[in-house]
């Protein structure tokens, strides 16, 4: 196997689906080496606890559509601790494993009304509210705690960007919808609106470190 393989990726440059889906096909001549690679590279991460914004960044206004059909706004989390993840359904490998710690997450805070969670899809031409409702359903979204959220393409990459997460254009492995690096981040927001951590959303740790800054948060003043 090419050396390149074990090179560790630093915070905020993680390999995207498209990267994954690169190396999978250059193994697929090998027999078993492909499905082996997969599962390797879900399990090679950084480090389990925490890191800072790459800038100071805070939830802006926004009005957006939920898997329900129900619209969404700034003003129905203000006040909440959010858990904030990033997704397209037609993702086939890191998706479903941070929507998976999503899932996690909602039942380790079932009972802590200041928490919140948001989906927000990358792509919302191709995730529409049913097609983010069958989503839901597969990893038991609570539809009053969790929203997984689609809108306007343009507002939602502004929203995004300016909000979460920083964008790449010289990455060539780059395919994700709006350039968007490190999707596979899991953001904890602050009761007044400011992104205080990014966890590995693909590290099994990472829900348990989630709810951890969760209840750090809580002991601040308000």
């Amino acid at each position: 196997m090419p050396p390149a393989f074990h090179q560790t990726p630093s915070p905020g440059r993680r390999k995207d689906e498209q990267l994954f889906l690169v190396l999978v096909l250059a193994l697929a001549g090998v027999a078993g080496v492909g499905g082996w690679f997969a599962a390797g590279a879900l399990g090679r991460h950084d480090d389990w606890h925490g890191f800072s914004p790459d800038q100071p960044r805070r939830l802006e206004d926004f009005s957006l559509t939920d898997s329900a059909g129900r619209t969404v706004t700034r003003a129905d989390v203000r006040g909440k601790i959010l858990a904030v993840s990033f997704l397209f359904t037609s993702c086939s490998l890191t998706c479903p494993e941070v929507t998976r710690r999503m899932a996690e997450i909602q039942k380790l805070t079932a009972t802590n009304d200041d928490v919140r969670l948001l989906s927000l899809t990358v792509d919302p031409r191709s995730d529409p509210p049913p097609v983010l409702a069958k989503w839901a359903a597969r990893f038991g979204a609570d539809p009053n705690r969790w929203r997984l959220l689609t809108g306007d393409k343009a507002r939602l990459h502004r929203l995004i960007g300016a909000s979460f997460l920083a964008t790449e254009t010289n990455n060539p492995f780059n395919s994700m919808p709006g350039n968007f690096a490190g999707t596979e981040r899991i953001a904890v927001v602050d009761r007044r609106g400011d992104v205080r951590a990014y966890f590995d959303g693909l590290r099994f740790e990472t829900p348990v470190a989630v709810v951890a800054e969760m209840e750090k948060l809580r002991k601040e003043q308000p």
